[in-house]
């Protein structure tokens, strides 16, 4: 693709993700390993999606937002992977700057209903265990479906914003990016047009997408263990906390690496530590969910069993 100048500067049309070039004799296991989680996180994930959605038992709240996660973590998973899996398979990292901005849109996007969505499936622990009277009333389907849409909308709309303004940005030399994904402060630097008012905007919908989801997840999840607390009963304690140690299990998980991935000084010493921590957050963590949620859950595991039989009878009557 060809370069263009401006003034003194070249104007580059297409990035260079480093990602692993650095452990070439790893590529090749880096490059199965992925694959394996890749295929294994697609498969849980859909697998959890169909069993909401087949299965009369798990037309609740809470599976309803399960199955909006692991729809949600197929879609982060398939953005970074499919890229990362054909950069180690090729030893090319190449890609466009229109590409590396769709997928930092993407990317964002996915994070940002992420946030939201635990933030929502928090609240529906809260009420299911703080105010279990009141439950069926104020988490109905019409306040479930308006949750889940403000959180896909807000998040589309937000990143849409950004969107708006890292387009009419300009690249310039070096075209080397040392990570695995077009993320964020990788593109800022590379920019050579004037970034204040996109720094303003993610600095602005940082504080709305992850600092306020945090909050109302933390405090949701300070009434939860108080009230769990409060049980006299040592059986009717462990019953409450189970409803909810498989969200809050993944809840540490996702801010525990988000925090670290985006607190962590950007220099040469800790570069490669952000970039396994990123593999966690990005790779990992949507392998994990579904596992935590079906290995934990009881409920899931009869509504496979049901489904399975549901499938053999209807299969062996054809």
């Amino acid at each position: 693709m060809l370069d263009i100048k401006e003034g003194n500067q070249t104007v580059i049309t297409e990035f260079i993700l480093l990602g692993f070039g650095n452990l070439p004799e790893l590529q090749p296991f880096l490059f199965l390993l992925f694959l394996m989680v890749y295929i294994a996180t697609t498969a849980g994930n859909l697998l959890i999606f169909f069993l909401v959605w087949a299965d009369q038992h798990l037309h609740t709240p809470m599976y309803f937002f399960l199955g909006n996660l692991s729809c949600l973590e197929t879609c982060y998973s398939s953005i970074i992977v499919p890229k990362m899996l054909a950069d180690l398979l090729t030893g090319v990292g190449s890609i466009s700057v229109s590409g590396c901005i769709a997928q930092f849109y993407f990317f964002g996007c996915c994070v940002a209903i992420e946030t939201f969505l635990l933030a929502v499936m928090s609240y529906d622990r809260y009420l299911a265990i703080c105010s279990p009277l009141l439950y069926a009333t104020i988490m109905h389907r019409k306040l479930c479906f308006q949750l889940m849409a403000g959180a896909w909308v807000n998040g589309l709309m937000a990143n849409s914003i950004v969107l708006i303004f890292m387009v009419q940005l300009s690249f310039c030399e070096p075209r080397v990016i040392d990570h695995y994904l077009c993320d964020y402060f990788p593109l800022e630097k590379k920019s050579c047009s004037d970034t204040s008012m996109i720094e303003f905007l993610v600095l602005f919908f940082n504080f709305i997408f992850v600092v306020i989801p945090f909050l109302l997840t933390l405090t949701s999840y300070a009434c939860i263990i108080t009230t769990i607390l409060k049980i006299p009963s040592t059986t009717g304690r462990k019953k409450a906390f189970s409803t909810c140690s498989s969200h809050l299990i993944v809840v540490c998980l996702f801010y525990s690496d988000l925090i670290i991935v985006y607190m962590l000084p950007d220099t040469p010493t800790l570069r490669d530590l952000n970039k396994v921590f990123s593999i966690f957050y990005t790779v990992l963590t949507p392998l994990l969910n579904p596992l935590i949620y079906s290995l934990r859950n009881q409920e899931v595991h009869r509504a496979l069993r049901r489904v399975w039989k549901k499938l053999t009878i209807s299969f062996s009557n054809e």
